[in-house]
């Protein structure tokens, strides 16, 4: 059966949604824990992400110097969509601690949703260099082309590298991420 481009694009829409609740969910859990001393607001409701912003934010006034708290505001940046933001404190936690490439995928994701598609490129590009399976960042990658710089040849040929380094690669969506690859080399024949 033959897969018309907009179902594609729904396709990977949905495939980077998911991939982002992935990324939503390993932050959290690889976020430190809060201090003892912080209690949890009476009303039990979680509490707001300003509140959490504003904690890290204090925290990096601080502790200019610490990557980590650097890295965390961009998460918490990252998680409440603002862009700018987010790839300020990414670049700074770089600048200290430079070569991390799961922070060096979170900034390419940002510099994507912040309209800068070729800074995406080269922040998962940065990230490859620094460890070259890494397969969000190849898989990242291919997206930006595909979607961002039309540029599904490219984007075949990232995700096929991809392939060779994990044959079982899958969307975050779970489908297998050869799948989406034959789809579009037989839409470009």
């Amino acid at each position: 059966t033959t897969v018309t481009k907009p179902t594609l694009y729904v396709a990977i829409a949905i495939s980077l949604i998911i991939g982002f609740l992935g990324g939503v969910v390993f932050s959290i859990y690889n976020a430190p824990d809060a201090p003892a001393n912080v209690q949890p607001e009476s009303t039990g409701a979680p509490a707001p992400n300003t509140s959490k912003i504003a904690r890290l934010e204090e925290d990096v006034q601080t502790h200019p110097d610490n990557a980590v708290s650097w890295a965390n505001l961009g998460h918490a940046y990252f998680d409440s969509n603002q862009f700018t933001q987010a790839i300020k404190a990414y670049n700074t936690s770089l600048e200290l601690h430079p070569g991390n490439p799961d922070l060096l995928t979170d900034l390419g994701v940002m510099y994507r949703r912040n309209g800068q598609p070729q800074k995406a490129i080269e922040s998962f590009n940065r990230a490859i260099q620094e460890n070259p399976p890494h397969e969000q960042a190849r898989f990242n990658k291919g997206v930006v082309l595909l979607n961002d710089l039309n540029d599904p040849e490219r984007a075949v040929d990232v995700w096929e590298e991809l392939l060779i380094i994990n044959p079982q690669a899958s969307m975050p969506s779970g489908s297998p991420l050869r799948e989406l690859v034959e789809k579009i080399k037989n839409q470009i024949k």
